[in-house]
């Protein structure tokens, strides 16, 4: 008689190395661990930085985790991996990679005959400073990890300048759970006037959400603001965040007499429905952003967006004359105008408004589980990438 043997499955052991806790990223890997495909664990270089205010309840985290040691180099703080990858053996490991850290992190993976992947977004000249040696070091990264995770097509371009091949690219959208979203904020829109007559905002209500520092766009959207009330519209504006530029900002607001501004603090994820559904419109002044979270929040809660293009992927969430507006950045003109068209014209900014939640409808922390085990089982079953060995990190 012949016995059959059933073949046992080993799921593959994947290391993600990322840099905090942020709450989209803990709903992520939530979502991925309760499938149990993936022998997940995480490690995060820190628990919080300074102008980070989530709270954090790791109560609720369902996935192996773990901090990396932090050493004072040159007056900073370095996660230091160097006994947690002896001790490790994954199939793969998802990394950062524009800090020290992951630098040696991935350089150490590499001595060990590790496969590696690094997740990689769009980053703008307004956001980092193109120092040859950290162009060098990602030139020499980029082409030669096993498998490059990025959001989009901006994110892949990125990836291609410095030599990562496309066979080796792939795609695992960003996500936020829309169907929160969606659902809060319905529940609280019908107390918005009510939350409107407690701020003292009035008229055609604009929202910022994110960190008051300058490099957010702020002060071009104070200014904006200040040009269209200098032109009669009645409006308000409000300010959800906090930051390093707080007090520049509040003096500039004082100093140009501006009313009918309230500015909210820091507001954590549970609470920020009721902000989106106090507002009518939802403005991402930024600078240059890798991606911009927020955009997505507004648009499953149902606000059009107006937004810069300087942010990654944002030409395949806010689409011009369907979901929302975009402007150049550094151009509070622009920015004006578009505020002015989102006041001029409710019944389309409500159109939009209607259309940008419809385009976020269905997502969630799943389908970025799906997409994340998609890439690792493609990475896993590619021939791996012939290199050189890299330094070890101790030389």
């Amino acid at each position: 008689m012949i016995r059959h043997q059933q073949a046992t499955y080993r799921r593959p052991r994947v290391i993600y190395w990322n840099n905090i806790p942020a709450p989209y990223m803990v709903e992520r890997f939530n979502a991925l661990a309760d499938r149990q495909t993936i022998d997940l664990e995480v490690w995060f270089s820190e628990r919080t930085v300074p102008d980070r205010s989530w709270r954090l309840d790791e109560s609720e985290w369902r996935f192996r985790y773990r901090f990396v040691p932090r050493l004072s180099i040159g007056g900073r703080g370095v996660g230091v991996a160097t006994q947690l990858l002896r001790r490790h053996s994954p199939d793969l490991l998802v990394m950062q990679y524009g800090a020290l850290e992951y630098v040696l992190g991935w350089a150490g993976a590499v001595w060990r005959g590790w496969r590696s992947a690094l997740w990689v977004e769009v980053t703008f000249d307004s956001l980092v400073r193109r120092r040859p040696h950290r162009e060098w070091l990602k030139r020499r990264m980029f082409s030669r990890v096993d498998g490059v995770l990025t959001a989009g097509q901006d994110g892949a371009a990125f990836a291609r300048r410095y030599g990562a091949t496309d066979d080796r690219i792939h795609l695992v959208r960003h996500v936020v759970d829309a169907g929160f979203y969606s659902a809060q904020a319905s529940e609280a829109r019908p107390d918005r006037d009510a939350l409107r007559r407690r701020l003292g905002i009035e008229g055609t209500v604009f929202l910022y959400v994110g960190r008051l520092w300058e490099p957010k766009g702020i002060f071009e959207l104070v200014e904006a603001y200040a040009r269209i009330r200098a032109a009669g519209i009645p409006a308000g504006l409000a300010i959800v965040g906090d930051g390093r530029d707080e007090s520049r900002l509040r003096s500039t607001i004082a100093r140009r007499s501006l009313d009918g501004i309230t500015f909210a603090g820091f507001v954590q994820r549970e609470d920020l429905p009721t902000w989106y559904a106090a507002a009518d419109v939802l403005v991402f002044p930024t600078r240059g952003d890798t991606y911009g979270m927020v955009v997505d929040e507004a648009m499953a809660a149902g606000l059009p967006v107006i937004s810069t293009t300087a942010a990654g992927e944002i030409r395949t969430r806010v689409i011009e004359g369907h979901t929302g507006w975009l402007v150049p950045a550094n151009d509070p003109d622009q920015i004006a105008r578009a505020m002015a068209s989102a006041a001029h014209d409710p019944a389309t900014t409500r159109r939009f408004g209607q259309a940008a939640s419809e385009r976020m409808a269905g997502l969630g922390p799943g389908r970025w589980a799906d997409e994340f085990e998609g890439a690792v089982s493609r990475i896993l079953a590619s021939p791996r990438h012939r290199r050189s060995r890299a330094p070890h990190p101790s030389a």
